[in-house]
Formats: C-alpha cells, sequence, structure tokens
C-alpha cells in the first residue's frame, strides 16, 4: 500500500467507485506526463451529498465538506486512471467552481475543503494553483464541481 493509500486509510477514507459519465466524456484524459480530470461533484454512492446554492441553501461549512468530497471522487478517478495515487508527481491546477446564491463571494473558503484535503493525502505533492469561481448553477444542482490538472510519473 502506497503512501497516498495509507494516508486515506488513517482519514478513515474509502475511495467509491467511478460512476460512468452521464454525459459524452470520460473521467480523464491523459498526454504524456499531464492526467486532466473531468468535473466531478459530490456524489456518494451515486447520489447527491448535497444540493443547492452555497450561502443560500448551505452554509460554508457546508460547502466546505462538499468540496472535500468532490476531492474524494477526483482522488477515485485518479486511481482508477493510474493504478496507484502514488504516481501523483503533483497537482499542478484546481478549477473549481461554487453555485453560489447572489452576493455570496467566500469561494475560496468553500474550495479550501478540496484543497486541504489534497494536502492531507498527498503532502506537499497536493499543492497546487487554483481558481474558485461563483457560478449561478451548475449541473444536477450540485453546490461544487472542480476538476483538476495532474503531473504524474512514468509508469
Amino acid at each position: 500500500m502506497g503512501q497516498a493509500e495509507q494516508a486515506l486509510e488513517r482519514l478513515g477514507i474509502k475511495l467509491g467507485e467511478v460512476p460512468p459519465p452521464v454525459a459524452s466524456y470520460v473521467p480523464a484524459k491523459q498526454v504524456g506526463n499531464v492526467v486532466y480530470t473531468s468535473g466531478n461533484d459530490c456524489r456518494i454512492d451515486g447520489v447527491l451529498m448535497a444540493t443547492g446554492k452555497v450561502g443560500k441553501d448551505l452554509t460554508v461549512e457546508e460547502g466546505y465538506a462538499v468540496a472535500r468530497q468532490v476531492a474524494i471522487n477526483l482522488l477515485a478517478v485518479l486511481k482508477a486512471h493510474l493504478g496507484e495515487l502514488d504516481r501523483i508527481k503533483q497537482v499542478v491546477k484546481m478549477l473549481a467552481f461554487v453555485n453560489s446564491a447572489d452576493g455570496f463571494t467566500h469561494q475560496p473558503f468553500v474550495i479550501n475543503g478540496a484543497s486541504d484535503l489534497l494536502v492531507e493525502v498527498l503532502g506537499e505533492k497536493g499543492r497546487h494553483a487554483r481558481s474558485a469561481i461563483s457560478a449561478n448553477e451548475l449541473p444536477f444542482d450540485t453546490p461544487v464541481e472542480i476538476e483538476l490538472i495532474v503531473e504524474v510519473e512514468e509508469a
């Protein structure tokens, strides 16, 4: 068991199965030693853990928990694609969208849920550049959608 999987076990996190895409895309695409993930939401066993707008239907703290689950789902995608998470050399970039109520401006604090989890699991390799963007609506009324760009070691 690699270091990332040990960290997940220590945190009590089990990665779920990657659900099949709901439209015409793939969960991850690799170009050279860079993996681009598709946007992920906060599903657990196929069901969104929450819906609605942060700042209206969810608090910042609830949004943080949702973003954390999205990061767990992204790690599941990467593990399925790479075979093992320890092949991750570094998380390069996170692009994150928060389904925001009018006037809500604390997107960075919501997305810290995902960023913090990546550092907890991957250590310094999990630190990344990031954009945390407000969205008027997101697919299926998910509160958060996130995609990653990850540099990986050769297999």
